[in-house]
């Protein structure tokens, strides 16, 4: 494993144990999953209708208003439902399940409580709900063993006898009715109500649910587990419903406008949808979703066996591990982070797009939180290539800014040349030398500080000409200058650039003269240039690199700045070189030479520039 690698490896590790506890245990992220999932949820239900057997007869905000005349302010007597339990019977509907607790007496009224019971006698059909109180206060409960043939309450193997519970029946009922009840506690995790009892735990005893007991009513197989994931079917509002007050007024008209049998074989839930009444839940559908529909919406997954079922926590454990091992493999595998950041979003709308399509055959497969451990190895895998990448780009620009213009370092560091692309490149470059002359007898009069100060001041303008040319300096050899053009970046007028910047040099080193004393006149240079093929790269150990240029046209070069003394010129270019200027300067022909290492006499020119 190379080692730069081992911090991503250790991330994606750590990520993944994450992944598991997460999943598995802490939730922390649960909330997140949640809204997440709420919204494909909410999107897919508009797609859905439900149960139409199942009908709302809504104590809404018009009900409210119109029955003050008849039955007073909210709460109404007992004897309204007993007229409405009546007429509702008359029509022979499959179940009446009530949404409205019945928990107390009515101390004021006891003949209407009484009303409602008789109107209930004989009915079979009729159901009720229970809410468990809170567990602080169960030792002050009713004994559950007491209570348990009563409310129908299912005993497990490790039911304890002795257990105490505090419950909240329909006492205003005879306790014959109270068989047809169960709890309709609201079930959520986050403040938002996704899934509903079917029965809930209770030291051993497991307390059916109101749809639970209006399911079972119907013959229907009652999933053995404590709670179901909601299948929501429409938006908000969706099932069919009836204004209470409508229902009820036209139950006392001795000429019924309503049609007779509009609730035969129907599932009737009376509820409250009034806002004033704060029977409203936040649901994924809705944040202010009426209970009588939750509940409505849990008989009818329970009546038709379509709650939803969510994938096990080791499907997204695996699920997770798959996304951090491909996100891990593509950055092994050096894709730039951009792509891989593409590449992800792309597998994130797939899932997102399969997580929507799985709705459709009633299973929740939470995706979010496996993504977002994987998009979390992205930005940390992202992170280190962006510190990799500032470290080449740091060390590219500490090594070139010793051979070019800062503006050249800053084009290549760019382009995301590195040490190894740069290295071992054979290319047509112009190659130019230039040789102090008379340094002896400089270095003879002055001392070795002034000297140093002195070659320090005239390499540092040289330097700067062959940077304002786009030059790379390669070395100083002693008084020497070699610069190179044609690398690293491609120059197609290499050879017109090394001419032009070392007819440039001419000019400079005559500047310079006239700073000297007259007893400096022996100060002069030679400049050698030869356009050529030659192997440029870094060489040299790790601990000391220079980017250079070895091969022969580099000692033709060299050979060709030896012999400006013999031709008394101060510039000498190469036949190669004149060739590749295409016409840029005037050339004068300063004869042939031999030169050692080739059997052939070089021709040499000395440059002018063009008017």
């Amino acid at each position: 494993m190379i080692l730069r690698d081992r911090p991503l490896h250790a991330g994606a590790a750590l990520l993944l144990l994450a992944a598991v506890l997460e999943i598995g245990r802490l939730h922390i992220l649960q909330a997140v999953e949640g809204r997440i999932s709420d919204l494909l949820v909410r999107t897919h239900a508009r797609s859905l209708a439900p149960d139409p057997d199942i009908v709302i007869v809504d104590i809404d905000e018009p009900s409210l208003a119109r029955m003050q005349d008849a039955a007073g302010k909210f709460p109404w007597p007992r004897s309204v439902y007993a007229d409405l339990v009546a007429g509702i019977e008359a029509q022979k509907p499959r179940a009446i399940v009530f949404d409205i607790l019945f928990g107390e007496e009515d101390t004021r009224d006891r003949e209407s409580d009484r009303a409602f019971n008789r109107a209930l006698k004989g009915m079979n059909n009729v159901y009720f709900p229970i809410v468990r109180l809170d567990p602080a206060g169960d030792p002050q409960g009713v004994p559950v063993a007491q209570v348990a043939d009563v409310l129908g309450l299912e005993r497990g193997g490790s039911a304890k006898p002795d257990a105490r519970i505090q419950l909240l029946p329909p006492q205003a009922l005879d306790e014959e009715h109270w068989r047809r009840s169960g709890i309709i506690n609201f079930l959520d995790d986050d403040g938002v109500g996704r899934r509903y009892w079917v029965a809930m735990p209770a030291y051993g005893w497991r307390l059916p649910s109101l749809p639970a007991r209006v399911a079972r009513g119907l013959g229907v197989a009652i999933p053995d587990e404590e709670s179901i994931v909601l299948n929501w079917r429409g938006a908000e509002g969706s099932f069919p419903r009836i204004s209470f007050a409508d229902l009820y007024e036209d139950f006392g008209r001795k000429k019924r406008e309503r049609p007779a049998d509009e609730l035969k074989d129907m599932i009737v839930v009376v509820g409250a949808s009034a806002a004033g009444l704060g029977d409203l839940r936040v649901t994924p559908v809705s944040a202010v979703h009426a209970g009588v529909e939750i509940l409505a919406t849990a008989i009818d997954n329970l009546k038709n066996q379509r709650a939803m079922r969510i994938a096990p926590d080791y499907a997204r454990m695996a699920l997770a591990a798959v996304l951090l091992a491909l996100v891990l493999a593509a950055f092994r595998l050096g894709r730039n982070a951009v792509e891989t950041g593409v590449a992800l979003a792309a597998v994130s709308a797939a899932l997102f797009g399969a997580q929507y399509a799985a709705l459709s055959a009633g299973l929740l497969l939470p995706v979010a939180v496996p993504l977002a451990f994987a998009w979390t190895l992205y930005l940390f895998g992202a992170m280190l290539a962006y510190l990799r990448e500032k470290q080449i780009r740091e060390q590219a620009v500490r090594l070139f800014s010793r051979f070019l213009n800062p503006a050249v370092v800053k084009k290549i560091v760019d382009q995301g040349e590195t040490i190894e692309s740069l290295s071992g490149k054979t290319r047509q470059i112009s190659i130019l030398f230039s040789d102090i002359r008379g340094f002896t007898t400089l270095s003879e009069t002055r001392p070795p500080q002034e000297i140093v100060a002195l070659l320090n001041r005239y390499f540092s303008r040289q330097v700067e000409v062959v940077f304002r040319h786009g030059g790379t300096l390669d070395k100083f050899i002693g008084d020497c200058i070699m610069a190179f053009w044609g690398a690293p970046l491609d120059d197609p007028k290499h050879a017109e650039h090394a001419v032009a910047a070392a007819l440039e040099m001419e000019q400079v080193l005559l500047a310079f003269k006239r700073e000297l004393d007259e007893a400096d006149g022996d100060f002069d240079v030679g400049i050698g240039i030869h356009s050529g093929s030659a192997v440029v790269g870094f060489i040299g150990a790790e601990q000391k690199l220079d980017y250079t240029a070895i091969g022969d046209a580099v000692n033709l070069a060299s050979r060709i700045e030896g012999l400006t003394k013999e031709a008394h010129s101060r510039i000498l270019v190469s036949r190669e070189t004149v060739d590749a200027c295409h016409n840029s300067f005037t050339f004068t022909s300063r004869g042939s030479y031999k030169v050692k290492g080739r059997t052939q006499e070089v021709e040499l020119f000395e440059p002018r520039a063009a008017a």
